[in-house]
């Protein structure tokens, strides 16, 4: 999809629908004033008659704009002027491209740049407008025999009102573009059914990264026998009782003009179908276990992100890629695992295999002399009875790390919230017979788990994302969410610019 910037008066630019979003109260925003004088006062009219209502989310379709060169006008309400803030913004791009998407029309010009959102410049807003389009236009349909016509969106001009805000508008629109694209090829990944999405397809879609990046990504699979070399025991544990054999994946991006600068690294659970292994999880809902793999996902996602923005960093991106499921080969519980660090696992609960994968993967990424360790996965059924779904939970072994990610997650509007990793929780995972075990019972458990990964995780500074609420939807519209590809993206970005800035200074 494309995003170009327009500085140009609104009443002359030819479209097939003009988007205007108008509050409840007030005059009318300096796009919309200017529509409005040319097509004398339609959106006035319609407003004062009461046709439309300016309500968050509401959407009215004009289909003639007699003295406009825009075929349509689309209006979009943004409810009260006062309450205008970053999550209503977001509410009225979602609502305005959930209806362009059922519109027969390639293009469309929106004016989101005149909303005034409190401490939001244009690069923002244009940012926040390409993701919503993207979103919106996304559908899974690869396995539909006879897929409903993909919307015909390709191209949503942003017109500035400001012509000194077009260069912030066309950055915003690049950095929102590349977001919205790891967005929609991380939630295409979750989607996919575990019998197609394996770990060794995983590791086929690094590869296919690498070639077509030209050169900035370089990738290397770890198979079972290299892991079996490695000792990454706790990994291959987990897939035993399995047919499709683990994997782990290692994506690298050299971006710094220092090749030796220390990476940011990101760990990625992969766990591309999970029955619980022989702790076997209930039969209801178990197919939503293919999103299993979403923290892989959203790793996937921020390197093709990555590779559409070029940051000036390093970055290695790493997977742990398994499948968990119980047969004679399969881990036992009181099983006891040597891991890739050397310390020993009391296996109590084989449904807890997230960690033991990332644990090997954490082990793995000491070698990078990372400055930076941020782990995704889908960890805990506890994080979504602490935080629900809407936003990830965010352990850190580093305060400066943790503030720099849920700032990362406030700009973007994929959001964490900052949870204890208090040392006081670390006895639950006392083992009578191994180093630790791999659970700590039902208190806390969200908190017991980032306590386990934290042991592999004392020689850098780390974080862990458990994406559990937030990586995905059920019900009607179940599907990938795509995050936290934002917040993570974002994160890197963010560690680009302290680099300019200190070579700057």
């Amino acid at each position: 999809m494309e995003f170009p910037v327009l500085t140009v008066n609104p009443a002359k630019v030819e479209t097939a629908c003009f988007v205007i979003p108008v509050f409840k109260d007030g005059d009318l925003l300096p796009v919309a004033a200017k529509l409005d004088d040319a097509s004398e006062r339609l959106i006035g009219q319609l407003i004062e008659r009461g046709d439309f209502d300016a309500g968050l989310g509401n959407v009215q379709l004009v289909p003639f704009a007699p003295g406009l060169a825009g075929e349509r006008l689309l209006l979009v309400g943004l409810g009260e002027r006062a309450k205008c803030n970053e999550g209503n913004f977001r509410k009225a791009l979602d609502a305005t491209f959930n209806a362009l998407a059922k519109l027969p029309i390639d293009e469309a010009v929106t004016a989101f740049n005149d909303v005034p959102v409190p401490d939001r410049g244009a690069d923002w807003k244009a940012r926040m407008t390409a993701e919503a389009a993207l979103r919106a236009v996304y559908r899974f349909t690869e396995f539909k025999s006879e897929p409903a016509p993909a919307p015909r969106l390709a191209k949503v001009s942003q017109l500035v009102s400001e012509a000194g805000d077009a260069e912030a508008s066309e950055r915003g629109a690049r950095v929102g573009q590349a977001v919205g694209d790891g967005v929609n090829y991380a939630r295409t990944l979750g989607n996919l059914p575990g019998n197609v999405c394996t770990p060794s397809y995983l590791a086929a879609q690094a590869e296919e990264l690498g070639r077509d990046s030209g050169g900035a990504l370089s990738v290397e699979i770890l198979d079972e026998e290299a892991l079996e070399a490695l000792g990454a025991n706790t990994l291959l544990s987990v897939g035993r009782g399995s047919a499709e054999p683990s994997r782990l994946i290692v994506m690298r991006y050299q971006g710094a003009e220092d090749p030796d600068e220390a990476p940011h690294v990101l760990v990625g659970k992969g766990i591309t179908f999970d029955t619980g292994g022989i702790s076997l999880k209930p039969g209801a809902e178990m197919d939503e276990m293919k999103f299993d793999m979403c923290g892989a996902a959203s790793v996937f996602g921020t390197v093709k992100s990555v590779l559409g923005l070029k940051p000036r960093i390093n970055m290695v991106a790493i997977v742990a890629s398994a499948e968990n499921m119980p047969d004679g080969h399969a881990t036992k519980p009181g099983d006891i695992i040597k891991t890739l660090k050397g310390l020993t696992v009391e296996i109590l609960n084989t449904d807890a295999e997230g960690r033991l994968a990332l644990c090997d993967a954490l082990t793995y990424a000491e070698r990078y002399q990372p400055a930076s360790v941020v782990d995704i996965a889908t960890l805990t059924g506890a994080c979504i009875i602490a935080l629900g779904h809407h936003a990830s939970a965010l352990f850190a072994n580093d305060d400066d790390l943790a503030l720099d990610l849920l700032d990362a997650g406030e700009t973007a509007w994929d959001r964490a919230w900052h949870m204890p990793l208090w040392d006081d929780y670390q006895s639950q995972l006392d083992s009578n017979f191994a180093d630790l075990a791999n659970i700590g019972g039902r208190p806390a458990g969200s908190i017991t788990a980032a306590c386990y990964l934290s042991r592999f995780a004392d020689t850098f500074p780390w974080a862990h994302l458990d994406i559990a609420g937030t990586a995905w939807t059920s019900g009607k519209e179940k599907g990938a969410s795509g995050r936290p590809v934002g917040l993570l993206t974002q994160y890197l970005l963010d560690r680009e610019a302290e680099v300019v800035a200190t070579d700057d200074a």
